[in-house]
């Protein structure tokens, strides 16, 4: 998983949501729940954490994985 909006995506299916139903049920638009998942670089991080609180889940401070690039 690459990052938090697949992560969202990948539970909302699993909870078998539409992203409307999602949504509602998160309270938050259905634009933000579609730029989320489709992997929008600049969201505001108090929605993000409201959408993972569905999951039991939030977003917290840490280390910047490095990745190999050769």
């Amino acid at each position: 998983m690459n990052n938090i909006g697949d992560y969202v995506k990948q539970q909302r299916k699993k909870a078998g949501l539409t992203q409307e139903e999602f949504a509602v049920r998160a309270g938050l638009g259905l634009r933000f729940v579609r730029e989320l998942e489709q992997g929008k670089k600049s969201v505001r991080l108090d929605k993000v954490n409201q959408a993972l609180s569905m999951f039991g889940m939030q977003a917290v401070v840490g280390p910047i994985e490095q990745q190999n690039n050769p």
